[in-house]
């Protein structure tokens, strides 16, 4: 899928090395279809990093994308420039009175905060409103899986024991959703965080379908309202070397932490870690996109 992004977007340079299919606006105006116009609530901080993961897994299947990005105007980025931001971002005012066709609620490294404890969590709450009628289908990851389980359906997170970090086994669990088509049965995937919610309280949940789970990571990939919200508890976007840099920030600062697991060949943090989850990555938002956003998308809004 070819994405329209701004030309100076510092994401564009690192795409194009890779060949990811990016479209100058001219070429998208000339081009006889309806894009679909998805719009990306970056959390994290470091946001430039986390806009070049996503526009990798959204530029390749075969329609026109139209990307947005979101800041919280209720929250101040201490790791962003206010440069990049007023260049490439906007705020929630500014676009509430639109429609969008597919939207993502990135993580935040907040998770053991209280929902209500987050400065910006009013505002994150009216987003998540907005979505039901103003968003085809709503992809949310991580913390933002956890906000919307909790906004949504009052399901809360926990704190655990140790931080989960690593690659782990995921087992499909209901093969009847179209998002997990063509996933093998078992596959892997990266987790990082201190919270997790309980398996029991999602499956007692009517609107809610279990599709994927680990034995060790504990729920991954969540549907809700037929689609409505996709939720995924882990980090499909993440790159070979995300959790390393990780781990190796939280040494330095003197935190205890375990080398992630399953990661690092013979869990050695000196050698380099191989990407085992690229191809479920692209082939999940290939997936959403199709049948989630592109399926269920009126061609006009009204």
């Amino acid at each position: 899928m070819p994405i329209k992004i701004p030309k100076l977007l510092p994401a564009r340079e690192i795409l194009e090395e890779e060949n990811i299919f990016i479209m100058d606006e001219g070429r998208a105006e000339t081009q006889d279809i309806r894009p679909l116009n998805i719009l990306i609530l970056n959390l994290m901080p470091q946001k430039e990093k986390t806009e070049a993961q996503l526009l990798r897994l959204l530029g390749n299947t075969p329609l026109q994308v139209n990307i947005s990005f979101l800041k919280m105007a209720t929250h101040e980025s201490k790791n962003t420039s206010q440069m990049h931001l007023d260049q490439f971002y906007t705020t929630f005012p500014k676009i509430k009175d639109r429609k969008f066709d597919g939207m993502i609620i990135t993580g935040a490294p907040i998770e053991l905060l209280p929902f209500e404890k987050v400065d910006y969590w009013d505002e994150l709450k009216e987003i998540m409103k907005w979505t039901n009628t103003n968003v085809t289908s709503t992809l949310h990851i991580c913390w933002g899986a956890q906000a919307a389980l909790y906004y949504h359906f009052n399901i809360d997170k926990y704190e655990l024991p140790r931080k989960c970090s690593g690659v782990y086994r995921h087992y499909v669990s209901d093969r009847s959703e179209k998002l997990l088509r063509g996933f093998d049965d078992l596959f892997l995937a990266p987790h990082s965080r201190y919270t997790d919610i309980y398996l029991d309280e999602l499956q007692h949940h009517s609107d809610i379908k279990l599709l994927a789970v680990s034995e060790e990571a504990g729920p991954f990939i969540i549907s809700a309202n037929n689609g409505k919200q996709i939720m995924l508890t882990g980090h499909f976007e993440y790159e070979a070397h995300t959790l390393a840099e990780e781990y190796r920030r939280d040494t330095s600062k003197g935190l205890d932490v375990q080398v992630p697991e399953h990661y690092f060949p013979n869990d050695d943090p000196e050698k380099q870690p191989l990407n085992q989850w690229r191809s479920h990555a692209h082939l999940l938002f290939s997936n959403w996109l199709n049948y989630y956003v592109y399926q269920e998308t009126p061609f006009e809004w009204k």
